[in-house]
């Protein structure tokens, strides 16, 4: 053994080449994320592999956040309005049994109403925040400004009713009562025009939405808004009017109910197969359908009851109205969140008006996919 044999340092591995004379079989070289080519060649690739993931079963619309306060809205909106239409004749035709429940039951259904609405928005400033802009482009902003604008002159006519009720019981200044009967019948006049649009805007805003099912109803769901809530108005002037002073709500409730079964059908059967399932099955469906059998019990009842002069049968058929109203609407809002679960609610009727206007253009191939 020689003198350069007796220590050896360890050497620092430089290369692979010299490690096979040191026994240490050289690693394999790790080839870097992202070399090569999918297709097994040799060049290098830009990208990561990657996969491609589909959207089927997925949702195409994003739900609405709305939950059960905005159906309470949307009926007591429609009593609201429709009340104030009664009141409305109730005045021009000096029925005052029937103006008193009318006028007290359209403002404290607007105040019942927008209750419900800042719980559903959380915060009451952000009920405020709606009026800070006019828009008329906008169903929500003029929405709220019929809603402000309603609660406003409504609250003339029932706080002057209150007061008549109370036999001037009221802690009010005499100055403010005399002006108080000055503004009912104009305040009355101008609630009872804002009442039709204040039952039948928020039909326009579920409408105005991309939800398929809403969106493909706008055009006859004002229609069956409305008579619900003349429905449900005439089925409360009905509740709480003496039988002999509330013939017109009577008239009004039967032609409400007619209408609202028409125009229902009407709309279901101009709607997309897919689009109008909702409205038929799970809850909505059942609302739907419990609606259409309140309705019609409502609107015969009342006939009874305005051949009888029943008061019994009048409160009966009154409540079954407003009944049917209601889950009028909550059927319609289950029916439109219900929608948006599954795509093809949203797909198939745009894969159907995009076949429509291929084959009207003549055309076999194209890169058309919807037309709205």
């Amino acid at each position: 053994m020689s003198e350069f044999d007796e220590y050896r340092p360890p050497q620092p591995a430089r290369a692979n080449r010299y490690r096979k004379f040191d026994g240490i079989k050289p690693k394999k070289k790790r080839k870097r994320p992202g070399a090569g080519a999918q297709d097994g060649s040799k060049e290098e690739r830009m990208a990561e592999d990657f996969e491609f993931s589909s959207y089927y079963g997925k949702p195409v619309v994003k739900a609405p956040p709305w939950e059960w306060p905005i159906g309470a809205y949307l009926f007591l909106g429609g009593v609201s309005g429709g009340s104030a239409l009664l009141a409305a004749g109730a005045q021009a035709t000096k029925n005052e049994a029937l103006a008193r429940s009318t006028r007290l039951a359209a403002f404290g259904a607007a105040a019942g109403g927008s209750v419900f609405l800042v719980l559903d928005l959380g915060r009451p400033e952000r009920l405020l925040n709606m009026f800070r802009v006019f828009k008329v482009t906008s169903p929500m902003s003029v929405g709220s400004w019929i809603l402000g604008t309603f609660a406003t002159a409504s609250s003339l006519p029932a706080l002057h009713e209150a007061d008549k009720l109370t036999k001037q019981k009221l802690p009010v200044p005499k100055f403010v009562r005399k002006a108080l009967g000055a503004a009912t019948g104009p305040a009355g006049v101008a609630a009872g025009i804002l009442g039709g649009p204040l039952a039948g805007y928020t039909a326009v805003l579920l409408g105005n939405t991309s939800n398929p099912t809403w969106n493909d109803a706008k055009q006859h769901l004002p229609y069956v808004f409305v008579s619900s809530a003349s429905a449900a108005a005439s089925g409360c002037a009905m509740v709480f009017t003496p039988v002999e002073s509330a013939g017109p709500a009577r008239a009004l409730g039967m032609a409400a109910a007619a209408s609202d079964l028409v125009m229902t059908e009407v709309m279901e059967e101009n709607m997309e197969p897919e689009t109008v399932a909702p409205l038929h099955n799970g809850t909505p469906g059942k609302l739907m359908k419990a609606s259409e059998y309140l309705i019609a019990a409502g609107g015969m009842g009342t006939a009874l009851a305005a051949a009888t002069k029943s008061r019994a049968l009048s409160v009966v058929s009154g409540l079954s109205l407003m009944a049917g109203s209601a889950c009028t609407r909550f059927g319609v809002l289950n029916g439109g969140i219900e929608a948006v679960k599954d795509p093809a609610t949203t797909i198939a009727p745009q894969k159907r008006r995009a076949e429509r206007a291929r084959a009207q253009e003549g055309l076999r191939h194209s890169v058309i996919t919807s037309v709205d």
